[in-house]
């Protein structure tokens, strides 16, 4: 089994809550002020807690939210005193945030004290190969995501004076700044993965991806246009074909959402990066991806949050898998099935739910984002709770890997590259790389393939996943009108605002065009 999953003990989580009670100069130095403890790092326990702040993109909120709410496969509706928030899901999914979005600055907080965090245990004296390769790893994706949200990336050596600001790197360096990272991690992890540490697979395929969106990162103007260089799918596909050549594999027909079940650290051949949860440690635990999406009704009670758009749920075809139904040892016993749910919504013992008011709980395709009902629109249910014989589902430790790399995507990546110009050694072209996908899938085969349904092919694989923003903008359409969202939006959209107050604390950054 070639699954690599992160798992964070009790001695690390202990170590995240001082950190997070004595972090606040810690913060402030990463996006300007001029005080913090830079005291060493470099030991087990240290990496361990770096790999610990990566629990935080389990959150609905934050890098997730950034990522998949502007998009054209999901929103967060407003249902009566429900979810409005002050506006900020409707803010996300209308491309009207600010600098001063609650989401954009919890965002660059978090992933920029995954760097810091990273750099304190790669500068240490005497750390060893391994810490510091697995640490450059972790530093290489959480700089990939800030570089991905935010265009540049504010950088602090802890070795630097107090009193000095922390340097900034524009998009292009902090993209060649990753790029050596991920080639120092891949040189020297090891080739097996193993629980708790990062390997060369989960390396080549964040390498691919960099390399993948080095045309949109290295672009003269902010949303394009782009040119994708054939050096750069090159390097897309040899990192592809070595993750290809450690042994993963598809999920067989039928066990797509097996990459997603209670149990699919053992199920799973396609998770190359993940993070685990057990039944008494879930640091990562993803009970929030059905809980923002399930009824208050439903088994068990969620948060009756977001929704996918019903154009998205049109592009797949009726017999694809991936558009999900009964999962044996869940909808047997809690009526919960995986994928969209749409229509009569039922629960253990197969009884017909209905809503607070009574009625049937019905979900329908329409919905309004200022003014939906409760029962109004499409859910998804990619990850799912592992019910009781009863039925009856306690989550407080789901036990579901959460994936944040998984083989599928790389097999995409390579499909892309080849069609943007790169030549695949192993004769492979990105018709039949898609076309296995989809017949294993269950979908039928494409004839011909282009940018536009190749785009479609990665939302029906990889839907809510994280990915969409950065493949909507890589193809194009990240701009474009959807329901609710009726007008093009400004390309300097594909990047979001610097926190103002990072801005006013730090006089190396500056503000992005269009904020």
């Amino acid at each position: 089994m070639k699954n690599l999953t992160l798992k964070i003990g009790m001695v690390a989580m202990a170590g995240l809550v001082f950190t997070a009670i004595s972090c606040t100069k810690l913060n402030e130095e990463l996006y300007g002020s001029k005080s913090v403890s830079t005291g060493g790092a470099g030991s087990a326990s240290d990496l361990n807690g770096v790999y610990a702040q990566l629990n935080g993109q389990t959150n609905q909120a934050n890098t997730y939210a950034l990522q998949e709410h502007p998009t054209d496969e999901m929103m967060g509706p407003t249902r009566g005193t429900d979810w409005g928030d002050f506006g900020v899901w409707r803010k996300l999914h209308t491309h009207t945030w600010d600098a001063f979005h609650q989401q954009v600055s919890d965002t660059w907080d978090e992933l920029n004290t995954g760097v810091y965090r990273a750099t304190q245990v790669i500068n240490t004296s005497g750390v060893s190969t391994q810490n510091k390769a697995e640490a450059s790893f972790l530093r290489a994706y959480f700089m990939f995501q800030v570089v991905d949200l935010y265009g540049k990336a504010p950088f602090r050596d802890p070795a630097a004076s107090s009193d000095a600001n922390p340097i900034v790197y524009n998009r292009s360096d902090a993209t060649d700044f990753i790029i050596k990272d991920l080639e120092y991690a891949d040189t020297n992890l090891g080739t097996t993965a193993v629980a708790g540490h990062a390997s060369k697979a989960a390396a080549d395929a964040l390498l691919a991806k960099v390399y993948l969106n080095k045309a949109v990162y290295k672009a003269s103007t902010v949303g394009g246009p782009f040119t994708f260089v054939a050096d750069d799918m090159n390097k897309v596909i040899t990192y592809a074909n070595k993750v290809i050549a450690a042994g993963y594999q598809l999920a067989g027909p039928g066990k797509y959402f097996d990459n997603f079940s209670w149990n699919n650290s053992t199920l799973s051949q396609e998770i190359i990066l993940g993070l685990v949860n057990t039944s008494t440690n879930a640091p990562a635990n993803a009970h929030n991806r059905w809980r923002m999406v399930m009824h208050y009704n439903q088994s068990p009670s969620g948060w009756n949050g977001f929704t996918t758009l019903a154009d998205f749920y049109k592009t797949f075809e009726p017999k694809d898998e991936r558009i999900g139904g009964s999962y044996p040892g869940l909808t047997n016993l809690n009526g919960l099935t995986t994928g969209f749910l749409l229509g009569q919504q039922y629960g253990p013992g197969h009884v017909a739910l209905t809503q607070r008011n009574g009625s049937p709980l019905i979900f329908t395709p329409n919905v309004d984002l200022n003014y939906s009902t409760e029962a109004q629109g499409i859910r998804v249910i990619k990850y799912f709770p592992q019910p009781k014989a009863d039925g009856s589902v306690n989550d407080d430790y789901a036990t579901n890997t959460y994936v944040i790399l998984r083989y599928s995507d790389v097999l995409l990546m390579k499909a892309e590259a080849i069609m943007r110009g790169g030549t695949d050694p192993n004769g492979q072209t990105a018709l039949a790389i898609v076309n296995n996908i989809r017949t294993t899938r269950g979908a039928s085969e494409l004839t011909a393939l282009d940018a536009k349904a190749l785009l479609a092919e990665r939302g029906r694989e990889l839907y809510w996943e994280g990915w969409r923003r950065n493949d909507q903008i890589r193809f194009g359409t990240f701009n474009d009108p959807v329901d609710q969202r009726p007008s093009v939006s400004d390309k300097s959209r594909t990047v979001y605002p610097i926190p103002q107050r990072a801005v006013d604390s730090n006089p190396n950054l500056t503000q992005n065009a269009g904020y």
